[in-house]
């Protein structure tokens, strides 16, 4: 039986690359920083499955899903964790992961936790499960989108490059493409040495996962190719599409060796110092692997999805423009089958609700079992691929009794909230029982901003792109905070609005009460540009 592992300071970056490896991009990329102070001095303290976080309600197990593919044997055997171990919860992450938290201090509870997700197929890799961070585009395959129907395949797998169509996607090519690169990943020596922060984005095309800030984004092109982005550049490297997964690890283990070249202490691509050319060192790095690589411009992906749009999108309803993720309802596939998304208010799944989320599985058209998978979203909602109309309707109306968010209409909807009190110890307020109560001033709907409540102003698990902020101050009140670029003439909540670099309007701090749910409501309905 396994122990959970204590916590230890992370691998030496890269420390089985030999110098004369580099190639002379590379050592172009590192000369420059050989004595800059490094960004981090501690050891990278992310949760994991086996690194287990103490917390004030209990230790805390975060479990990587890379795509945020689970099978509904996996889902089984996380409800049962959280039964049995935990409080009764798995909380899904900003990046698509579960949490399960109230887990007992003893050796014996982090054992048995170890070794059900071991049964469960969910620890391919001790050593590398908390840099198993992939979030995919969690409608690809789905809604008609670029190549067409079908999902990813749950316990099925698949090899990317047998299953790459004529327009060069693959059947749910992201899923695909991530459980590719889960492979990879856990076979490369090198990426034991990546942060628990690092993370990989696989889009396919539409622009959701794009636009959450990762490391290294992969966005697919229908003519059967693969832009490799990293961190922020917009521009990137034309790969074909078979060799995404295998560019995007290497790119990951580029980084690792420029950050440890220049002395930086870097966990993400945008704390390595201006100029480190890790680009140009990406490019030498897949050349030399024997990867066929371009360099193209930027390419907003907007118009990619503009020029390329189907039907079945807007039936969908999926959100226009870049990043916008699933909205909750049904979605129609063009093979006659129906997915459905739903939200988890304030990103908690009780392990009931998890359970009927794979009640309507049923049996394949063919009569076999079903090889779908359930899809968890960076948006803290849950995709059920694959279900006959009839069910799918049924199952809509009985998780909305459930109480999971079936509707964009919803009072949850766009309303997320860290732990805060009294699981976390540095948390100012309990910030779910005051999101709460705030919803007693009703403002919902598609078009109002997404809030956030942070207990601290280290704001963990805040989402990206415009939004609320409703941060707990020392003083007992709330600090709310409109994120975007707000215009000159926008009300916002308080008399003292200001706006700083075009990018934040602050208003006042208010205590809980009615005025702050006033203040929220207002604040939500502010025009910004996302």
């Amino acid at each position: 039986m396994l122990a959970a592992m204590p916590p230890t300071s992370p691998t030496p970056a890269n420390r089985d690359e030999a110098p004369s490896r580099a190639d002379e991009a590379l050592s172009r990329a590192s000369v420059p920083y050989l004595v800059r102070a490094p960004v981090r001095e501690g050891g990278d303290a992310c949760p994991g499955a086996l690194r287990l976080h103490a917390a004030d309600d209990g230790r805390l197990a975060r479990l990587r899903l890379p795509g945020g593919l689970l099978t509904y044997r996996q889902a089984e055997a996380l409800a049962s964790a959280a039964e049995r171990l935990g409080d009764g919860h798995v909380d899904i992450t900003s990046r698509g992961n579960v949490q399960l938290r109230g887990l007992g201090a003893d050796a014996s509870c982090g054992a048995e936790l170890a070794e059900l997700l071991h049964e469960a197929g969910l620890l391919p890799s001790e050593r590398h499960e908390r840099v198993r961070n992939i979030v995919a585009s969690p409608l690809a395959g789905l809604d008609g989108f670029g190549s067409g129907g079908g999902d990813a395949g749950g316990d099925a797998g698949g090899d990317v490059r047998g299953d790459v169509r004529a327009d060069g996607l693959g059947v749910g090519q992201p899923q695909l493409w991530a459980r590719e690169l889960d492979k990879l990943l856990c076979a490369s020596e090198a990426a034991t040495a990546l942060s628990g922060r690092f993370l990989f984005a696989l889009d396919d095309g539409r622009g959701d996962v794009a636009a959450l800030g990762a490391d290294v984004t992969l966005l697919a092109r229908r003519d059967g190719t693969a832009i490799v982005r990293i961190g922020a550049n917009r521009s990137g490297l034309r790969v074909n599409a078979a060799d995404a997964p295998r560019a995007a690890l290497l790119a990951a283990e580029t980084f690792l060796t420029v950050a440890e070249a220049g002395g930086s202490g870097a966990w993400r691509v945008r704390e390595l110092p201006p100029g480190h050319e890790l680009d140009a060192a990406v490019e030498a790095r897949l050349t030399r692997a024997g990867i066929a690589a371009e360099y193209v411009a930027a390419e907003y992906v907007s118009d990619y999805v503009a020029d390329h749009l189907s039907d079945y999108v807007a039936e969908a309803r999926v959100g226009e423009g870049e990043g916008e993720p699933p909205l909750p309802g049904l979605i129609h596939s063009p093979d006659g089958t129906v997915a459905l998304s739903v939200h988890a208010p304030l990103g908690r799944l009780s392990a009931a609700q998890l359970r009927l989320l794979t009640s309507a599985r049923g049996s394949a058209r063919d009569g076999t079992e079903p090889t779908t998978a359930l899809r968890v979203t960076p948006w803290r909602g849950v995709i059920v691929p694959g279900l006959e109309p009839a069910a799918a309707d049924d199952l809509l109306k009985r998780l909305r009794i459930a109480g999971l968010i079936t509707d964009h209409d919803s009072l949850w909807y766009g309303v997320g909230a860290c732990t805060g009190r009294p699981g976390c110890a540095k948390a100012l307020a309990d910030v779910r029982a005051d999101a709460t109560e705030a919803l007693r001033r009703p403002t919902a709907g598609r078009d109002a901003l997404p809030v956030y409540w942070s207990g601290c102003e280290r704001r963990c698990g805040h989402p990206q792109g415009a939004r609320v902020d409703v941060v707990a101050t020392a003083e007992g009140g709330y600090r709310v905070t409109v994120r975007g670029r707000v215009p000159t003439a926008a009300a916002t909540a308080a008399a003292t609005s200001t706006t700083t670099a075009g990018v934040t309007a602050g208003v006042a701090v208010t205590a809980p009460g009615p005025e702050l749910a006033n203040a929220v409501a207002t604040a939500r309905m502010t025009t910004v540009t996302r």
